[in-house]
């Protein structure tokens, strides 16, 4: 099976889903909160990884063998795509202050961005490709600091209320 395969229900559930459940949702998610000095070489880091992330497939190829790689990858995909399923479903159903903290954001302020990183460590697994493990750990490190510029914006924008949240709910899980 071509690898370009495994991005077929990502995309479905990233896009599809978010568009199901709420349209303004989508103009939400597509939103980057400003960055301020080393947070735009991050920025451009991500963007990139995510561009390779996104082509890498299409070169690769889901390894039929049987093996702990392979056990351990449909785990970590089949887990990614589910908990980004609960992301969107959460993401799209902010409270009346617009504020995301529903649903799965009750155990994490950033679960879309972790449910990418175990979807896509799935597919370097099972793609047994080095060069996507590679660009998912890049991913992953920027996201970092891209999640540190949507913090400060949305503690600008939501002030109070958004810092009791980051009180009682961790950046990641």
């Amino acid at each position: 099976m071509y690898g370009f395969v495994l991005l077929l229900p990502f995309l479905l559930i990233r896009f599809g889903l978010l568009v199901r459940l709420d349209r303004e949702a989508v103009s939400r998610a597509a939103y980057f909160a400003p960055v301020r000095g080393g947070e735009r070489t991050a920025y451009w880091v991500y963007q990139i990884s995510s561009a390779g992330i996104l082509l890498a497939p299409f070169f690769l190829k889901v390894s039929a063998m049987f093996s702990w790689q392979m056990v351990l990858g449909l785990i970590c995909y089949v887990g990614g795509l589910c908990l980004c399923a609960a992301s969107i479903a959460g993401f799209a159903a902010p409270d009346a202050a617009g504020l995301n903290t529903n649903g799965i954001y009750r155990i994490s302020r950033n679960p879309m961005y972790g449910s990418y990183f175990i979807c896509f460590m799935g597919m370097a697994l099972l793609t047994r490709s080095w060069i996507l493990f590679g660009l998912t750990a890049v991913f992953q490190i920027s996201a970092h600091w891209i999640i540190l510029a949507e913090e400060r914006w949305c503690l600008e924008k939501f002030g109070e209320p958004y810092e009791r949240y980051m009180k009682t709910v961790r950046r990641y899980i």
